[in-house]
């Protein structure tokens, strides 16, 4: 089981300008980052196993996801967490913003939509957020 990663959409007014920024990356996308996760072996596990994922928060709720295909060293000592530069949208689930990114367990990790699915096909995004908030989802 991997282990997963949770980063802010920071500056995205909307999925749509998120799903944009990825459209106009090719490929593969680098995020710099200040320091190597500990747990990277966690992430991209070396023994082939499947590799952790980039959760995006977006209006504090995990929104979507990015495969994690492995780490680089950059300029001046920091690291390129380098993604995948298809995003895969989720089901989405509550999450509080924070700095960085953050751990998260493959057990917590919300499921990706099926083709053709979308987030409010039971009850719009938003009421389903603010449902799963107060726990009644």
């Amino acid at each position: 089981m991997p282990l997963h990663l949770t980063k802010v959409a920071y500056g995205a007014q909307s999925l749509e300008e998120l799903h944009g920024w990825f459209s106009q990356r090719g490929d593969v996308a680098r995020l710099t980052t200040r320091y190597l996760p500990k747990r990277h072996p966690e992430i991209v596990p070396a023994d082939g196993s499947p590799n952790g994922s980039l959760f995006w928060i977006y209006k504090h709720q995990l929104v979507a996801r990015s495969e994690i295909l492995g780490f680089e060293e950059a300029e001046g000592g920091r690291t390129h967490i380098v993604i995948s530069g298809r995003l895969i949208d989720i089901h989405p689930a509550p999450k509080r913003a924070h700095q960085g990114w953050r751990y998260l367990s493959e057990a917590d990790a919300p499921r990706d939509l099926a083709d053709g699915e979308t987030a409010g096909d039971l009850l719009p995004g938003e009421l389903a957020a603010n449902l799963a908030r107060l726990g009644l989802v």
